[in-house]
């Protein structure tokens, strides 16, 4: 029997013992290096990778992507989505098959997106991204600014936060046995 029922709110966090708090939640938006943007159409569920910004004074995730495709068309008729972003720790194994387990960190955002048309909006979204992917580079001294014509070229997303919730499970350095992904090899297996 499924533990959750339809009356509890989608950023519910069944493990309270992995739950982070909203400061925690902000720190990982800011610096979490991807994210999967959730959309949806006559029940058909989509995911489109992607780059973003987390503004915390506004509390609104900036992602951009082409002005014609899947996701603009999804967005403009049904504009709820969902946010992940997350990473894989070290895999942890154990005395029994079931208790394998790993370590991890996540944040799921449930809001509305839309296509941002004011074009000052638009170029701060789009700064953001280069700030945080560039951040050694600095507009006007390292590489000419976003024009506003080139805003226009371009479908830049505002995703307004409803709600979210972030978990995390880490183990001791010592946790016998855990390693990386890709870092065993079985015998029969040889790199390329």
């Amino acid at each position: 029997m499924n533990s959750i029922s339809e009356s509890q709110s989608y950023h519910h966090v069944r493990r309270v013992d992995r739950a982070k708090d909203d400061d925690w939640i902000r720190d990982y938006l800011k610096k979490a290096p991807f994210g999967v943007l959730g959309t949806s159409l006559k029940n058909q569920p989509f995911h489109n990778i992607n780059l973003f910004a987390y503004d915390p004074i506004e509390n609104v995730i900036y992602i951009h992507t082409a002005r014609e495709g899947r996701t603009p068309t999804n967005i403009a008729i049904n504009p709820q989505v969902c946010f992940s972003t997350g990473e894989m720790g070290r895999l942890l194994p154990a005395d029994t098959a079931i208790e394998f387990s790993v370590e991890y960190a996540s944040v799921i955002v449930f809001g509305t997106a839309e296509i941002i048309a004011d074009a000052a909006e638009a170029q701060h979204g789009l700064q953001l991204l280069l700030d945080k992917y560039f951040p050694h580079l600095a507009p006007e001294r390292d590489y000419r600014g976003i024009l506003p014509e080139e805003v226009n070229k371009t479908a830049v997303y505002r995703i307004i936060i409803h709600s979210w919730s972030g978990k995390q499970k880490s183990e001791t350095s010592e946790f016998p046995g855990a390693f990386y992904f890709g870092e065993k090899q079985t015998s029969g297996d040889t790199k390329s």
